[in-house]
């Protein structure tokens, strides 16, 4: 697990594909103080396991899955990015509880400034966006934000300057994609609840609640 706090940005140094999966190596320093072949680290949002290290370095397989999910394939040696080490429970907990499981790419629509914070518009899978809730956290390219509004199938954060100024957002443009992930609290309480349609609950005569629910945990 992670906070969306980010630790430092690193640099991609080089990424080898195969014919679905491939390896990243991304330089960095902070990140690896105290890390240990098998150790996780969010690169980008995206929860990797470092399987070689070097003194400023470190190397990580990717999946098929990864590749499918993530804005990964895409990403070029150079390119800024994002890094977190997984949360000690001696930690505080200055973001929201992120797990590095990417549900799919956004694509940033605009970024604009509002006095002292920037404001980014950031497109997102229709059918994933109910799981988008404003003031509610979302994980974007592994950085805990909050939602400050959303429509269909967009939504916005407003950004401070410290955050702009430690993470690669600076570097985002209009069309650059980025990594989400929805707040699990959501997809949970979903799983829970299977009867749950058109905003109701299956068996309810509550149009406000679920008194009279009748299904089964």
């Amino acid at each position: 697990m992670f906070t969306g706090i980010i630790e430092e940005t690193g640099t991609l140094k080089n990424i080898t594909r195969g014919t679905r999966s491939g390896k990243i190596t991304v330089s960095c320093r902070q990140v690896l103080e105290g890390t240990r072949i098998g150790d996780s680290i969010a690169v980008n949002g995206i929860c990797l396991t470092v399987t070689e290290r070097g003194g400023d370095w470190f190397s990580a397989d990717a999946t098929p899955e990864t590749f499918r999910r993530t804005s990964l394939g895409s990403m070029r040696a150079g390119e800024l990015l994002n890094l977190e080490r997984a949360l000690s429970l001696q930690d505080r907990l200055g973001g929201h509880l992120v797990s590095g499981h990417i549900d799919g790419t956004g694509r940033v629509i605009s970024a604009g400034r509002d006095e002292n914070a920037v404001n980014f518009w950031i497109s997102f899978i229709p059918s994933k966006m109910k799981y988008i809730l404003e003031k509610g956290s979302v994980a974007v390219d592994g950085i805990s934000l909050t939602v400050t509004e959303r429509r269909a199938s967009s939504f916005s954060v407003s950004v401070i300057p410290h955050t702009v100024s430690a993470t690669n957002l600076l570097k985002k443009h209009a069309g650059d994609a980025v990594n989400i992930e929805c707040d699990c609290v959501g997809k949970y309480i979903e799983q829970l609840f299977p009867g749950r349609r058109d905003g109701l609950f299956e068996g309810s005569t509550d149009q406000k609640g679920m008194k009279d629910y009748n299904g089964s945990f």
